[in-house]
Formats: C-alpha cells, structure tokens, sequence
C-alpha cells in the first residue's frame, strides 16, 4: 500500500511541477508582449497611433497612456512572483473591457474573441497564484 501511495505523491508532485513550469512560462511570454508589444506603444508613440489606426482615434489620449501603464504594469507585475495574482486579475479587468471595445464601440466582433482569451487566461493565472494574494496582503498589513 505504501509503494501505491508513493506513487500517487510522485504523480501530483511532478504535476505540480509542470503546472508551475506552464504558468511562469505563460506569464513571462505574455509579460513581455505586454510590456514590449501593448502597453509600450501607448506610452512611447501614442499619438502615431492615434493617427494610424482608426479604433484608437475614438479614444481620448489620456485615456489611452492610462491604458498603457496599466499593461506595462500588469506585465512587469506577471514577472513578480508577490503580484502575480494581482497582475492577472487587472490584466483579465483590462482584456475584457478590451474586448468589449471592440465589439460595442468599434462595431468589430470579429475582434473581441483574442481578448476575451487572454481575459479566460489571465482568470486562470489569477486563480492558480491565489496564494500570492494572500502573501501580498500580509506584506501591506506590516
């Protein structure tokens, strides 16, 4: 019986590990392209893209370097183990009103469906680092 129940810990302990390897990788690839690809642009060229894109034209610029350091600091805060539920829980926020842009201001559904992904996934993040909620609330309380 101790050999099946060795067996079993082995299992869950080597499924932990690949969960924890899946989430930092997920977490880091989509850091980055937050960081680099999303919310930099807003920050460092917001008037470009302005100017380029039509979607974005509806958008005051204030609102949209808001939106550009609430990615670059959702993406810096998935790299930090202590914020991570935090960041996906904003990110999620982020993703889903994104989504809800595109389908009811900009009258383009077809573009909600990514999103509305990244929302379903940042959701998953934040549920599985739950702990470091817990860890970033005792931190605040010192």
């Amino acid at each position: 019986m101790t050999a099946i129940a060795a067996t079993q810990t082995t299992d869950a302990v080597r499924t932990n590990k690949i969960r924890n390897r899946v989430l930092w990788t997920l977490q880091i690839v989509l850091g980055l392209f937050f960081v680099i690809a999303s919310g930099g642009p807003k920050l460092v060229i917001p008037k470009t893209l302005m100017e380029n894109n039509a979607s974005a034209a509806s958008i005051p610029l204030g609102l949209l370097v808001f939106i550009g350091l609430a990615e670059v600091a959702g993406g810096i805060g998935l790299m930090v183990p202590r914020l991570t539920a935090a960041a996906a829980i904003g990110l999620a926020i982020v993703t889903f009103l994104a989504a809800g842009f595109n389908a009811f201001v900009v009258h383009t559904p077809g573009m909600a469906p990514f999103p509305l992904a990244l929302a379903g996934i940042f959701a998953w993040i934040a549920y599985e680092r739950r702990a470091s909620l817990t860890a970033l609330g005792a931190l605040i309380n010192r």
